[in-house]
């Protein structure tokens, strides 16, 4: 699918660097038909140097040499680099968006230009296991997307994890639980770490524990196919030591503290998309 395609990244933040490595692990793609522009010249020689791809500082000729075009770029920049490789777009170009917030009518709009032609733009939200390979994106078509382009983003993201197809309008949603939920996830890693100490444990011991009990409950869970509270229940015994704890997070309001953490996530994320409208 990706044959004969050449694949331009603006931007070659983290979320390039898992795309990349996964394109050329999976061989999915060769580092000769990559190329990223970046302004910071060390981020550059550094995927250079990594990956043997083609580099350089300049949008335009990323996005001239490139089929598929990547928008790598932080929300906050993303319609100054648009609008610089604007003229450059038409309806044979490819352009995917890991941009949180910046919705695709906005950047269908700024990559038109005054020129009114079709571009074809699809939004899409990874998060950072992206760059060990176990990432989870959803995916959203933009108004001229066609099956082929839309497969083609799904193939590109399957090089880095699992992906899933979603309306545009659930992309905030997504942010807030899978694109800052391994944050989430970070801190129960640190909490449980640092009880495993309290409780007597050296630092070494209780991180090994604590990251092999994430990782091993999240395989169980995708493997058995069961409801995460029937799997919680056959790790429960009655008046045992599970329950108590469970008791003590349950009086600490934790499921409400990470649903909450989800829904503030997801409206800063429909405020990033509202202030780049306005901002047009």
């Amino acid at each position: 699918m990706l044959e004969n395609k050449k694949i331009g990244f603006l931007g070659g933040g983290n979320m390039a660097d898992a795309i990349i490595k996964g394109l050329i692990s999976a061989e999915f793609m060769e580092a000769e038909n990559i190329m990223v522009s970046d302004s910071d010249s060390s981020k550059l020689e550094r995927l250079h140097k990594e990956y043997k791809i083609q580099t350089t500082p300049d949008n335009r000729v990323t996005t001239e040499k490139s089929n598929i075009i990547v928008i790598a770029v932080k929300p906050q920049i993303i319609e100054k680099v648009l609008s610089e490789v604007a003229d450059l777009a038409d309806n044979k170009k490819l352009f995917i968006s890991v941009a949180a917030g910046v919705n695709i009518s906005a950047m269908e709009n700024l990559l038109i230009g005054k020129r009114g032609r079709k571009v074809c733009v699809v939004r899409t939200m990874p998060n950072t296991p992206s760059l060990v390979l176990e990432g989870a994106t959803a995916i959203a078509p933009g108004t001229h997307v066609s099956r082929k382009d839309l497969a083609i983003a799904r193939r590109i993201f399957e090089a880095v994890g699992i992906t899933v197809d979603v309306e545009e309008s659930q992309l905030d949603a997504v942010t807030g639980l899978s694109g800052s939920g391994p944050a989430y996830i970070f801190m129960v890693i640190e909490a449980l770490s640092d009880a495993g100490v309290k409780m007597g444990l050296s630092r070494e011991t209780a991180n090994a524990l604590t990251i092999q009990t994430v990782l091993g409950t999240a395989r169980l869970s995708k493997a058995s196919g069961k409801h995460s509270g029937e799997l919680k229940d056959m790790v429960t015994s009655p008046g045992g030591t599970t329950i108590s704890g469970l008791h003590r997070l349950e009086a600490g309001g934790v499921r409400a503290s990470f649903m909450d953490a989800v829904e503030n996530a997801t409206l800063r994320s429909l405020e990033l998309g509202q202030s780049m409208v306005k901002n047009k």
